[in-house]
């Protein structure tokens, strides 16, 4: 019997993205599969029910988590949802394990099979399944176009019959996907680009895009291409080297974050105080706690002039390419487990190993079952 795969309206609040668009359908559709989406679950993403070909409708969400055997998703389903969910299905999204125990402390009393999209190991298989990284760039790029619309000056240098208009002066920090995509976009607005980041290893990315790398001496290399946290005598090191840049910045972009854990602060009170009036700070890691001491999810907070933009869910304000990207990291996690139409999930992949929250009425993410005193 075919497997059903769904995939619902996104109800969290400005969530406008999709986890399955049309063309993705029509893959999994072609693969044997029964796609089963919520009417209107496309729409906020500019993807009209009437683009969507061979798939069957469904007039609620209840309908589809109680039919699907697979659900893919953007957000993490809500407590309720999963109690929706029939026996045996398999959930596929992101599931923020640190932020939602109540969520799969659920799943897990319900004995079902969650993968987390934020845990695919970062691999040369598993780079087009990498969601983390199709949506950080996302945010890379729209936070620059945030800063370029909060200044009040011109990003390039423009030579003009009333004198030479100076470019502004970008400083990235975290050279990450998001941070390069930062840069890039910094350089293509014309802006003159630095950029730090604490693993020594992103100097050369960093210079490859036109911008120019801050040294501070420290470097905090981790494992799977995330930075490790800094000790306090790292940090003040890096801290003073920083905050000189800091205020020598028309606009900085914060995108540094640890995996599970709240963003590092990197930019107090006191160093926000020295940057020129008009001058901005784009906070990319809001929604981790912020890099910024100033910051606040959501919110725009004016500190001395200058402008803290605490920028959430960057992604889904570029909803159409967002769900594109998404949407195929789905499908390509997915269909190594596609047989003839059924799904069949290889227990011994590493990729479906790493990447599983709750099999079995266990916590097989370690961090998470120790977080939440669960078992693994």
């Amino acid at each position: 019997m075919p497997v059903t795969i769904g995939a619902l309206r996104e109800s969290a609040p400005q969530e406008t993205r999709v986890s399955v668009v049309p063309e993705v359908a029509e893959k999994l559709a072609k693969d044997g599969a029964r796609v089963l989406i919520e009417r209107g679950a496309g729409e906020r993403a500019r993807f009209p029910d009437s683009l969507y070909k061979s798939v069957q409708w469904a007039d609620s969400a209840a309908e589809v988590l109680g039919a699907a055997d697979v659900v893919l998703t953007v957000q993490p389903l809500s407590v309720a949802q999963i109690g929706q969910l029939k026996a045996g299905a398999v959930v596929v999204g992101f599931m923020q394990p640190h932020a939602r125990a109540a969520e799969v402390r659920a799943l897990k009393e319900r004995g079902l099979v969650s993968f987390a999209m934020e845990l695919v190991p970062r691999i040369s298989r598993a780079q087009s399944m990498d969601a983390l990284s199709s949506q950080a760039a996302i945010a890379g790029y729209k936070a620059v176009l945030i800063a370029a619309g909060e200044l009040q000056k011109f990003m390039p240098m423009l030579t003009t019959a009333a004198g030479t208009i100076r470019p502004a002066q970008v400083l990235v920090i975290g050279a990450g996907v998001a941070g390069l995509q930062a840069i890039a976009t910094a350089r293509r607005l014309g802006a003159v680009v630095e950029a730090y980041d604490v693993r020594s290893a992103t100097r050369e990315q960093v210079k490859s895009l036109g911008a120019k790398f801050v040294d501070t001496g420290v470097s905090a290399e981790g494992s799977g291409g995330y930075a490790r946290e800094l000790t306090a005598e790292e940090k003040a090191k890096q801290q003073e080297v920083l905050e000189a840049r800091i205020a020598a910045a028309d606009a900085v972009i914060t995108t540094a974050s640890v995996p599970g854990r709240p963003a590092p602060k990197i930019i107090p009170a006191t160093a926000v105080a020295r940057m020129r009036p008009g001058s901005v700070v784009v906070d990319i890691a809001a929604e981790q706690g912020g890099n910024c001491e100033l910051t606040r999810p959501g919110e725009t907070v004016e500190h001395q002039g200058v402008r803290v933009v605490g920028a959430v869910n960057l992604p889904a304000s570029l909803a159409y390419n967002a769900s594109e990207m998404y949407a195929r990291n789905l499908y390509n996690f997915l269909k190594p487990a596609l047989v003839k139409g059924e799904l069949a999930i290889d227990w011994n992949d590493e990729v479906f190993v790493q990447s599983c929250l709750t099999r079995d009425g266990q916590i097989k993410h370690e961090p998470t079952a120790k977080a939440l005193g669960g078992a693994t």
